[in-house]
């Protein structure tokens, strides 16, 4: 029993469901299984075991990242924007030095301003206003933690959780929610018509090391990008990728995880340059739900990438570019996953590659037919793009059974997510 902020947990609390908050990953489950393994926050004395219900409890709990071994055990619904005294923040409260956003779209408008960076008062105005809300939202993860939801109820609710330069981390059994960007910023060269740029990830793994992240729900619920206005003949978007591992993370395993309702899902490796990313960024993504993503699920750079088992839906109202994407050095090697999706999406549309040479497949069910993923896209961007091959250049060793796709579609549909552990 834990007394936290004058929080006491009843004896009996949540007393019908699994404590998992000392799990670990096992031996052969992915990346994260490799040198060591993953722990997380399993070695954690009584002191440093937390049941949190508030977004000022949560933050005592992490200790500003801090590498002491810790469990922290999600109760109910937090609320990242909230103050100390728990009272809701909205985009307004957050605001600087009178920042308005019809002045920045009037200061910024690319027939008067063209096509130079924004700078001045109201672009001023608006980072001072984005610092102040990621000062609320952005949590940051320390090395040897557990941080797990109890029961089937857990929700972060507008958070950035950020794992960065930690190692031995667990995130299971949460639902993350709406990362939500108050404070966009414009990028008038970007893809050459320009786009606004956000600046969180429901949850980021910045140079981590052994990460294990377990039956999670990350979505945009609450404030869906497509629901919001044009400004700039763009899209003004809301939220940055569910699960981005970068800047040199490595030996990284999500699991049983869905991902739902979103743009850009997963990005593994930043950068085309950041060659530092070399022998590194080595992730294994299985039985994983992609549920309404529109693109990256994964997109993949430098890293050695085992994608096994995952279901991926595309409802027939819904916005889609691809779902592989296989980019710079990339080493994607993809196994027995399975693609529901309309008329409208064929096979050749699954993969997309930037400047990547090679895709390993096997087992790949479409629309509940085998086919080769390779052979399609090779034969469909023929005289367009360069093909790719096969060799990859390893063989991933770590991982548990391997299912046919059509077992592990059927499996994925009724356990991956949070609340749904057994």
């Amino acid at each position: 029993m834990v007394v936290l902020a004058g929080l006491l947990t009843a004896p009996g609390a949540h007393a019908d469901v699994r404590d998992i908050s000392r799990d670990t990953l096992a031996a052969d489950d992915g990346w994260a299984a490799a040198d060591g393994g993953t722990t997380g926050g399993a070695a954690a004395d009584d002191a440093h075991v937390f049941t949190v219900r508030t977004r000022a409890e949560l933050v005592r709990a992490l200790d500003g990242g801090s590498a002491t071994p810790k469990i922290i055990k999600v109760a109910g619904t937090i609320d990242a924007n909230t103050d100390d005294a728990g009272r809701h923040l909205d985009c307004d409260d957050y605001a600087r030095d009178g920042y308005d956003l019809k002045k920045y779209l009037a200061a910024y408008d690319p027939r008067t301003w063209g096509a130079a960076k924004p700078s001045g008062a109201q672009e001023e105005a608006r980072s001072a206003s984005a610092a102040a809300q990621a000062e609320r939202i952005v949590l940051p993860v320390g090395s040897n933690t557990t941080l797990v939801g109890l029961g089937s109820g857990a929700v972060l609710k507008g958070a950035s959780l950020q794992v960065k330069n930690a190692d031995n981390v667990i995130v299971r059994n949460l639902e993350l929610r709406d990362a939500y960007d108050c404070f966009p910023v414009w990028q008038p060269n970007t893809g050459g018509l320009g786009d606004w740029k956000t600046a969180y990830d429901t949850l980021w793994l910045n140079g981590a090391t052994h990460v294990w992240v377990d039956h999670i729900t990350a979505s945009d619920e609450g404030h869906p990008d497509a629901k919001e206005p044009t400004y700039f003949a763009r899209n003004y978007l809301r939220h940055d990728g569910l699960l981005d591992i970068t800047n040199g993370s490595d030996l990284v395993t999500v699991s049983w995880s869905r991902f739902a309702g979103h743009d850009k899902a997963m990005l593994i490796g930043n950068s085309d340059s950041a060659t530092g990313d070399r022998g590194r960024l080595r992730v294994t993504l299985h039985h994983n739900e992609f549920d309404s993503v529109v693109q990256r699920a994964p997109r993949v750079r430098f890293g050695q990438v085992h994608v096994y088992n995952n279901r991926y839906v595309v409802p027939a109202d819904a916005e889609y570019r691809y779902s592989l994407g296989v980019s710079t050095e990339s080493a994607l090697y993809a196994e027995n996953n399975a693609f529901t999706t309309p008329g409208h999406v064929e096979a050749a549309d699954l993969v997309k590659s930037w400047n990547g040479t090679a895709l390993h497949q096997t087992g790949t069910l479409f629309n509940g037919f085998p086919v080769d993923l390779l052979a399609i896209y090779n034969a469909y961007n023929s005289g367009s793009e360069r093909d790719l091959t096969a060799d990859v250049g390893w063989t991933p060793t770590l991982h548990g059974t391997i299912d046919s796709a059509r077992q592990a579609d059927r499996a994925v549909a009724r356990g991956a997510g949070a609340g749904r552990i057994r």
